[in-house]
Parts: C-alpha cells; sequence; structure tokens
C-alpha cells in the first residue's frame, strides 16, 4: 500500500507512494476538502487541472445532508461526486470538538444536535464506521475524540483512554465487516494519535495504535488554537513512535510554512481548508506570501496573481481584473482565486517531491521559508 521511494539525510522527511482502490497518490500530497462532497467552487475536473490526487470529505455532515438513502443509491461518494480518483474520509471526530456545544460525549458515542436543524444524531465508533463503508472512501479515519486546547493533563488522559476504546471498537466493527469500496478493493483505515500537548500520551497514543497494526496513521488535535511550537512539538512526539512503512497524515494543516515543516518531520499527507476558505475573501497565495486582491494598490495592476507560480487556467487573469469581479460581486473572481491556491498548495508538495528525489530537500525548504513572510513564529531547527 505504502512506499518509501527517498528519504532526506538532514530530516524526517520522506518522499513516498501511496497505493490506493482509485490511484495512486505520491506522496508528500496535500488533499482539498470537500467537506459536502465538494471542494467549494470547483469541480472534479478542474481539481484534476490543478494536480489534485486526493480529496477530504465529512462524515458527519455527509450523514446529515444528502444523507445515506441517497448515498447508498449511488453506491459511493466517488459516483455521486464524480471524482474517481482517491477519498479520505474524516470520521466525525473533528466535529465533537468543533460542534463542542451542540454535543455531548458518552461511552457509546457522541450524541450530536444537527447545526442543520437542531435534530438528534448520534455518531459512535461503529455508527461511523458504517457511514464511511457506505460513502466508499479509499481510506476511512477511526472515530475519536478530538480535545481542545488548552486541555488539562487528567482531561486529556481520558479523553486518550476514550479514543483508544473506541479504535478498538472500530477495529472489532472492520474485521467484522470488511468493508470496501465500489472497486471491490478493500477499504483502508488509518488510527488517529491524540494526547493534546503531552509527550507522554502522544507516545502511549502512537504505541497503541501501531500495536493494533492499521493501514495509516494521522497526528490529530493540532491546530485547534495552539500555538505553532506546539503544534510542532505534537507531530515530534507522535511520528518517532509510528511505524516507518506506513503513511503519516497531520489533520487540519496548514499554511504553506507549516506543511514544508511538516514534511521535515515525516508527515506525508495533509488537508486544509485554508486555499479555499481564504479565496472567498479575497486573499491569494503566492511565493512572496499572502496577497490580499481586493486592496486598492491592485487597481491598474496588469500581472498575474503569481509569475512564478501560476496555472494555465488563471494565468491569463490580471490582479485588476480579479479585484475587479471581488468589487463587482462576480463569482468567477473567487472561482479564480479558489483554483490559484489549490494549485499554489499543489506546486508546493511537488516541489518537495522533485526535492526530495534529487536530495535538495534542505535547500528547497530553506529557499521557500526565507522568502515567504507569512511564517507565524519562528521555530526550532530540527
Amino acid at each position: 500500500m505504502f512506499e518509501l521511494l527517498a528519504t532526506d539525510p538532514h530530516s524526517a522527511a520522506r518522499r513516498g507512494r501511496l497505493t490506493l482502490p482509485h490511484g495512486a497518490v505520491e506522496t508528500p500530497a496535500f488533499m482539498p476538502v470537500g467537506t459536502q462532497g465538494s471542494v467549494k467552487a470547483v469541480s472534479p475536473g478542474e481539481l484534476e487541472q490543478v494536480g489534485a490526487q486526493m480529496i477530504l470529505g465529512n462524515t458527519y455532515h455527509l450523514n446529515l445532508r444528502p444523507g445515506l438513502a441517497v448515498l447508498r443509491s449511488f453506491g459511493s461518494l466517488h459516483r455521486f461526486s464524480r471524482w474517481q480518483r482517491p477519498i479520505l474520509t474524516d470520521s466525525g471526530g473533528y466535529q465533537v470538538f468543533s460542534l463542542a456545544k451542540l454535543r455531548r460525549v458518552k461511552e457509546e458515542g457522541v450524541h450530536f444536535q444537527s447545526h442543520l436543524d437542531g435534530s438528534k444524531c448520534f455518531i459512535g465508533p461503529e455508527t461511523s464506521m458504517e457511514i464511511q463503508a457506505v460513502l466508499g472512501s479509499d481510506i476511512a479515519m477511526l472515530f475519536d475524540e478530538c480535545p481542545p486546547w488548552p486541555c488539562g493533563e487528567r482531561e486529556a488522559d481520558a479523553s486518550l483512554s476514550l479514543t483508544l476504546r473506541w479504535a478498538q471498537r472500530c477495529q472489532d466493527w472492520i474485521g467484522q465487516h470488511q468493508p470496501k469500496t465500489d472497486t471491490g478493493a478493500r477499504q483502508s483505515h488509518f488510527g488517529i494519535v491524540q494526547g493534546s500537548g503531552y509527550a507522554h500520551l502522544r507516545e502511549r497514543a502512537a504505541q497503541a495504535l501501531a500495536a493494533m497494526d492499521f493501514d495509516g496513521y494521522a497526528v490529530g488535535g493540532v491546530s485547534v488554537g495552539e500555538p505553532e511550537e506546539e503544534m510542532m512539538r505534537a507531530v515530534e512526539s507522535s511520528t518517532p513512535h509510528l511505524p516507518v512503512h506506513k503513511p503519516r497524515y497531520a489533520m487540519g494543516l496548514g499554511t504553506p510554512p507549516q506543511i514544508l515543516e511538516m514534511i521535515a518531520r515525516g508527515i506525508d499527507l495533509f488537508d486544509c481548508v485554508l486555499p479555499t476558505r481564504l479565496a472567498r475573501h479575497g486573499t491569494a497565495f503566492t511565493m512572496d506570501g499572502p496577497v490580499h486582491i481586493k486592496g486598492k494598490r491592485f487597481e491598474f495592476d496588469h500581472g498575474p496573481l503569481d509569475a512564478e507560480c501560476s496555472h494555465p487556467l488563471t494565468a491569463d487573469f490580471s490582479r485588476a481584473y480579479i479585484r475587479h469581479l471581488f468589487r463587482a460581486g462576480e463569482i468567477l473572481g473567487l472561482r479564480l482565486i479558489c483554483l490559484h491556491n489549490l494549485h499554489f498548495y499543489q506546486s508546493l508538495v511537488r516541489g518537495a517531491r522533485e526535492a526530495l528525489e534529487a536530495g535538495t530537500f534542505a535547500a528547497y525548504r530553506a529557499a521557500f521559508l526565507s522568502r515567504y513572510p507569512a511564517r507565524p513564529s519562528a521555530l526550532p531547527a530540527l
């Protein structure tokens, strides 16, 4: 399933290939987020054109809308959405964190009050696995509890213990039902390392999940409001205890510098809403940092969003024109920046892959970080 093709002698960075039922994913890889079965403002064909290899779907949201009856009638999320490359589905565990005011956590699972209409819904380990089996994703995440930050050690320990009990229940359900994708091939499952900011809890989680022998592993509970240094430490406390020969996924990350730093710490897969979320507010990523296109300084700017990192779908449009589209309320403006930002992220990880193959990742990382000004804070050297 996962093959290591190259490693970096100066860091934990690695170049790999993840083979899944709907195709191969070259790693490090960035996965655009398609919460409702759609990446915001972008069609499946356009996603392929900007270089996306795998996208995300959300178990909680797709269970509510359109619902399992509709998805079953199509046979899979792939067939419903017309995206024929790999899909990873999260388990609903993040909503345990993000919808804290609308849920009650119990041993059996989580009782939610729907954010749509207030109706009651329940997701537990077995429910989450069943929903993801209906979705037919190539990779299904285990159901976990994502604790908030900050979190006391006693609370973090109790939360992790619950997550590990749920992991065992997920594994039991998987063993009993043997879920498959719409290709007939086996669905893969990733465990999620929790433990908040406590290194010994992260180590315990990683070792316990590794012993269960899942297909891959994620570092969860990051990018939940903690300082960037804490985010990096959470990864550094987790990856050394995970199997080298299996893929690693940092959930919900991040800015371009954060992604490069996570690659240097041994992470293979990433997802984040930033490329499309910021695009909807007129922010484009460039090699010199984010550009807020609605600014008056771009009124007469004939240049592209980024002369060094433009995709043919967006390269011919000037900053002045895209600024005009936003000011006029034209949907094309946000679509163009969504496409550009997704291409920027794909270019970033593609450059990392090429540098790892060439043995120049350290130089690639240093050159990017020295130029990009949006790095929140200095990070410790590896």
